[in-house]
């Protein structure tokens, strides 16, 4: 699975389409932060509702109505401090949470009015001040003597070690990649969260002290689970998927510019110049969910001319939410549903088209009256799902499903003294939101198993 300029008459596949200053432009920031005033006038429209929809609405339970009184009170650093009590990668949340399917469709004024409070936006006008500072406003307590080993350093695994320190527990982290922030860092459209965002707040969640990390460092390949038992008291999984689904059509590992879309996503949030990035000119994506809609809208960014998504259901059962599949739309994006790929066309070794069937449901279940239909292509891009990995935990007793880690209401796996969190876990949501709250759930679930007191 390879990306390749090729000569045109092969495969119209070049880096370079737009030049740099186009590239910023069409990477800028997907919702520029709120002004002061701004930010003023929109806290002024809450009604700070006694048992408040958009709290329950939202998985960290952050106290909404509290921080953006605090916001109206020009209290920005309290505002900051109630959000991340709550969710420590609040900062994040603020720029990639589906708000509008979460607390803002909660919002009372939604109901009324059909124009919620902008939540996330107040959300990042408070805690971006606080996370440019790159200092923690929480303070250690005394160490306890507790060692934990955290796996992973995305969201979870942050969140999780975050909690930890606080409480006084020494941690080490166990990351495979070379920098923090799981897929905050590397699976994220880049005009979701831009100037490196993702790296500042990861430093300011570890600046609080009390946490050592281990860069490339991949469990079962480098370090066991059976010696971080050994040689922690605890141990918190958040090592995420391991690998992504196939098509499983032939030529997709062997064709030219057939290409995973979350490494391709990867690729493109750590490159520094974005010009020297290949792109074809005509873009299919497979999939339906954000991961398809991000790399779709980036293409596009990019400089492709045309871009179709084709998913296997009607649009309204894609993941992807509406405000997503819109955005996509408005970029130029051409969205086509009940449609699901059966070949995949070469030419001189690179890709050529992509061959679909239509499809239908009959009694619930996927059919195909048996049309196919061809759609030429330079490029596809692959986003329907990622997995678990099981081999990296192979002999280490964990209960399993489906190659995920099976735990209860307290993150607690089969195995005494493991918990786990994030996409690993069976019932994982894909949502940063979700694995913050498994990391402080399992986080308070270690402390109470370790007999540290938590002020």
């Amino acid at each position: 699975m390879s990306i390749a300029a090729r000569p045109q008459g092969l495969s119209d596949v070049a880096a370079g389409r737009l030049d740099r200053k186009t590239l910023d432009a069409n990477f800028g920031d997907l919702h520029p932060p709120l002004t002061d005033h701004e930010a003023s006038v929109e806290s002024d429209r809450c009604y700070f509702c006694y048992e408040a929809p958009c709290q329950q609405a939202c998985p960290t339970s952050i106290d909404i109505p509290l921080f953006i009184r605090q916001i109206a009170a020009s209290n920005r650093t309290g505002a900051a401090k109630t959000i991340f009590d709550a969710n420590i990668l609040g900062g994040m949340c603020a720029r990639v949470c589906p708000t509008e399917t979460l607390c803002e469709e909660a919002c009372v004024r939604e109901a009324a009015e059909g124009k919620p409070v902008q939540i996330g936006l107040l959300q990042r006008y408070a805690t971006d001040a606080v996370i440019e500072t790159g200092r923690s406003p929480y303070t250690r307590a005394a160490p306890t003597g507790k060692r934990v080993a955290v796996v992973g350093a995305g969201p979870a695994g942050l969140a999780c070690a975050h909690a930890l320190a606080v409480a006084g527990v020494d941690v080490t982290i166990f990351e495979a990649r070379g920098k923090p922030g799981g897929l905050n860092e590397y699976g994220i459209a880049a005009y979701k969260t831009v100037d490196d965002f993702a790296a500042k707040e990861a430093a300011f969640v570890l600046s609080v002290g009390g946490i050592e990390t281990q860069y490339g460092v991949a469990l079962g390949e480098h370090v066991k689970l059976d010696e971080l038992r050994r040689d922690y008291d605890a141990v918190f999984l958040a090592m995420g998927l391991g690998a992504t689904n196939k098509l499983g059509l032939p030529g997709e590992s062997e064709l030219e510019n057939v290409a995973d879309a979350v490494d391709y996503i990867a690729a493109l949030r750590q490159a520094e110049d974005k010009t020297a990035l290949p792109i074809g000119r005509r873009v299919v994506v497979i999939g339906g969910g954000m991961t398809a809609i991000d790399i779709a809208v980036q293409s596009k960014k990019l400089g492709a001319q045309n871009v179709t998504i084709v998913y296997r259901r009607s649009e309204d059962h894609m993941k992807a939410s509406r405000f997503e599949r819109e955005l996509a739309q408005t970029n130029g994006v051409v969205i086509r549903t009940w449609a699901r790929p059966v070949a995949i066309e070469g030419h001189a070794g690179a890709l050529s088209g992509v061959l679909f069937e239509d499809t239908h449901e009959h009694g619930g279940a996927l059919a195909s009256p048996g049309s196919v239909f061809r759609i030429e292509a330079d490029m596809l891009f692959t986003a329907i799902g990622q997995r678990g990995a099981p081999e990296v935990l192979e002999g280490a007793g964990l209960e399993l499903n489906g190659g995920r880690i099976v735990v209860d209401g307290e993150r607690r796996t089969s195995v005494p003294g493991v918990w786990a969190g994030g996409d690993c876990v069976l019932g994982g949501e894909d949502l940063t939101v979700s694995a913050v709250e498994d990391g402080k759930e399992a986080a308070r679930s270690i402390v109470a198993a370790l007999g540290v007191s938590v002020a």
